[in-house]
């Protein structure tokens, strides 16, 4: 998530996350992050980024913040569990990625920038 300011909206850092704030702290699927006192209408990027061991890095040149995913026990990923991608085969037909559900699979993707 990137953002010009160290405070944020509530709904922009749930949008932007996908972590929801609730009573019980922040939650995304069956995780949650247990926080005391949970934050109002207004984050503070920085403080939440400390208090849910989120990366952040500032970028004082360009005036923004980069708030990275969650590594939740050391791990990159909260799930392996990846989203039914749908895309055409060399030969045009279309492809779904649950066709190799149960099996080892490795995605590589590349981008030029």
């Amino acid at each position: 998530m990137l953002v010009e300011s160290s405070t944020v909206s509530r709904e922009a850092f749930e949008q932007g996350t996908g972590w929801q704030l609730k009573p019980e702290g922040a939650c995304k699927g069956d995780v949650c992050i247990p926080l005391n006192p949970v934050p109002g209408d207004t984050i503070d990027v920085a403080d939440l980024a400390g208090r849910m061991g989120l990366p952040l890095a500032k970028d004082d040149a360009h005036g923004l913040w980069a708030l990275g995913p969650e590594s939740i026990g050391g791990r990159a990923l909260t799930t392996a569990e990846a989203p039914d991608l749908r895309l055409p085969d060399l030969d045009g037909r279309e492809f779904r990625l649950s066709s190799l559900r149960g099996r080892k699979v490795l995605i590589y993707a590349w981008a030029p920038y």
